[in-house]
């Protein structure tokens, strides 16, 4: 009788690993995408943009002398650059900048009655802006001389009315002191606030 060869049970025990490992080369490996041929295979990727800085306003470094004048006559002067710069990176990045005078007006000396103006004297125009970043519309509070305002109750310096993403803009206000027949001689010294949200 012929003989009968007898795999060795180490020998088939590799042939089976040999053939599990050949059917584990043709699957995925794990989170991956398994596309047949000649099919669109989609990967979905994200990113992220931050929005660093948020949303703030620069003013000029005080004192600013916006010049002089006599009793009876208009002082007028720029005030300097104010400078809203928005990053919050928003879908709807609108924005209202105000400005106001500090309550107690301008004084000089002791400040008494003689030795103020009130704030009802000092107008505020913004003029338009002498540079802007960004997409949308970009509006002054008071666009000339004939549109200035008193800084006895809160103003709108300029605003943002539309766009979206980061932006930035920057204006050069003029104040206008009516100084009062009645006002005493002196450097006359209030604050101006700007704000921003």
């Amino acid at each position: 009788m012929g003989k009968r060869s007898v795999a060795a049970p180490a020998a088939v025990a590799g042939l089976a690993l040999v053939a599990a490992l050949a059917v584990a080369s043709t699957t995925s490996p794990a989170g991956a995408a398994d596309c047949p041929e000649s099919t669109t295979c989609p990967t979905t990727m994200t990113f992220t943009v931050n929005a660093p800085d948020g949303l703030t306003i620069t003013v000029p470094d005080g004192p600013v002398s916006t010049g002089s004048g006599v009793p009876g006559d208009p002082i007028s002067g720029q005030l300097g650059a104010v400078t809203v710069s928005d990053e919050r990176a928003a879908l709807t990045a609108t924005w209202v900048a105000t400005v106001s005078a500090a309550a107690g007006g301008f004084t000089t000396g002791g400040g008494t009655a003689p030795e103020t103006i009130a704030n009802s004297e000092v107008l505020y125009w913004s003029g338009a802006a002498t540079a802007t970043t960004g997409t949308g519309t970009f509006v002054p509070g008071q666009e000339d001389a004939g549109e200035a305002q008193s800084l006895d109750e809160t103003r709108t310096a300029f605003s943002k009315t539309t766009g979206s993403g980061n932006n930035s803009a920057t204006w050069n206000p003029t104040l206008v002191v009516n100084v009062p027949d009645a006002a005493v001689a002196g450097t006359y010294t209030g604050t101006v606030n700007h704000s921003v949200a």
